[in-house]
């Protein structure tokens, strides 16, 4: 009885640390968000400038609205490949393994590897660099991640009643439209959600693939382009946001993909 409650405080023990050593530097961070001082590491009380000193910061306005297109887009454009790509790729008779490895590679190659090949790319191509390249590369990068998502929700999808459809005279498209989709809506919704909250939060991509100049800088581009001139409760401030927007849509994500687990 003793060794059981030893092993089970153990346990306990070793997860609060390790939850502590994830989410400590992360909750400072909120924490130092609404500090009333200017300087980063010193408390003087709550407050909520930082934050309305955000509000009327037109660099960072412009940055967010450039974030908000990347994402928006680059998010729509990935779904339909993506959803695309895991019908085809469950549908076929024989499974190749390569094709497998290729649709998959852009979510384990290290995201610098893909941001030079990308930035390769259009300057072989003579691309002139923006917003339209960002939204492109994102795209690129998230369609594998909503694949796999609509992809799991296809394993355990019954195929025959899509048969069944077109036996009774339903046409294809009929027969995606009122059989195939509804079923596989709420894995379609998450990867969409995944794919928008991996599009704001990208930073390497973007770095590489923006162009020149602040027309195409996007938030996480324009955190890093403040911290080099030190961290300040503004940047922690906008840094807080980003993150509680990533958090919020990520959980709905996992939410719909619980709820579509189940049924």
């Amino acid at each position: 009885m003793a060794d059981a409650l030893r092993i089970k405080l153990t346990g306990r023990g070793i997860l609060v640390l390790v939850f502590g050593f994830l989410y400590l530097p992360i909750a400072v961070l909120v924490l130092l968000s609404f500090n009333e001082s200017g300087l980063p590491t010193s408390w003087s009380g709550f407050s909520l400038r930082w934050y309305v000193s955000l509000a009327g910061n037109s660099d960072i306005l412009h940055a967010a609205w450039n974030t908000l297109v990347v994402a928006v887009v680059a998010t729509l454009i990935a779904t339909v490949l993506g959803t695309m790509l895991a019908i085809g790729m469950e549908t076929r008779k024989r499974r190749s393994t390569p094709l497998e490895a290729l649709a998959f590679s852009p979510m384990v190659i290290p995201d610098i590897v893909l941001a030079v090949a990308l930035l390769t790319l259009f300057s072989r191509l003579n691309v002139t660099m923006g917003l339209h390249t960002i939204i492109i590369s994102h795209v690129i990068f998230d369609l594998a991640f909503v694949c796999s998502v609509v992809r799991a929700r296809l394993k355990n999808f019954d195929f025959s009643i899509v048969e069944a459809s077109r036996d009774l005279g339903a046409s294809s498209f009929t027969t995606f439209w009122r059989v195939t989709f509804p079923v596989l809506l709420p894995a379609i919704v998450a990867g969409a959600l995944l794919a928008f909250t991996l599009s704001v939060d990208e930073f390497i991509i973007a770095f590489f693939t923006a162009g020149a100049g602040r027309a195409s800088i996007t938030l996480p581009m324009q955190i890093y382009s403040m911290i080099r001139f030190g961290v300040t409760p503004e940047i922690n401030a906008l840094a807080t946001l980003v993150m509680g927007v990533s958090a919020t849509v990520l959980l709905i994500s996992q939410w719909l993909n619980k709820e579509q687990m189940t049924r």
